[in-house]
């Protein structure tokens, strides 16, 4: 009876740290592995143009940027700067991509305030504030769709998912990782909430509120 009831306790004991290592690995607190676009023998896609005259084409350039961006380990909290651009320790999901681009010589404060100048009747806007509206979501949906390629949102289409690209979810965004699953489905460069412990993260097959898929032309 004792000898039973120490197995019943091992295997109850065995199951429970297999629930926690699989609940973290689903919760990306356990890094998944990651492949290269030559593992699955895809052509990495390098833009045409080159915005800041850096040298470096503009997909190279914004996927650059954001990875420069994440190193400094943005803290998550949602404030506004009088200066737009945040020029502190703390970020958003937004400011993965703001940060990504004006690296490459766009401007996105600057870009969306103009676009809703020109076109406050696609923007659900009462006030416009440059400050702070190209670091709303919802502004940056329509600003993508309508200054931007619009690309495929079926992840599976693993070619044309590139790194560099933006994807947009239902109230996030980040950019697309040049790194990709055992599945060749890639990873997102993001900021989410605190408590995230990699900015870079295996998601995309976990979501379904994926609204957008974009490349800077």
């Amino acid at each position: 009876m004792k000898k039973k009831f120490i197995i019943i306790t091992f295997i109850s004991v065995l199951i429970s740290i297999l629930l926690i290592i699989y609940l973290l690995y689903s919760l990306n607190y356990i890094q998944h592995k990651m492949y290269s676009n030559e593992d699955f023998n895809i052509k990495t896609y390098t833009s045409n143009t080159d915005k800041d005259n850096d040298g470096i084409d503009d997909q190279t350039d914004i996927l650059n940027n954001v990875r420069e961006y994440i190193a400094t380990k943005p803290k998550y909290k949602s404030k506004y700067y009088a200066s737009g651009y945040p020029d502190d320790e703390y970020g958003v999901c937004t400011d993965v991509v703001a940060f990504g681009l004006k690296g490459a010589g766009y401007d996105l404060m600057e870009l969306v305030n103009n676009d809703i100048i020109n076109n406050k009747n696609n923007y659900n806007i009462d006030k416009i504030d440059k400050n702070i509206d190209f670091r709303r979501v919802r502004n940056l949906i329509i600003f993508f769709e309508n200054n931007a390629n619009s690309l495929t949102t079926n992840i599976y289409d693993i070619e044309n998912w590139q790194g560099g690209d933006i994807v947009i979810f239902q109230n996030h965004i980040g950019i697309i990782s040049n790194n990709r699953n055992k599945n060749g489905v890639t990873f997102v460069i993001h900021h989410a909430n605190p408590y995230q412990k990699y900015y870079e993260e295996d998601i995309l097959e976990s979501r379904n509120d994926i609204v957008g898929h974009y490349r800077i032309s």
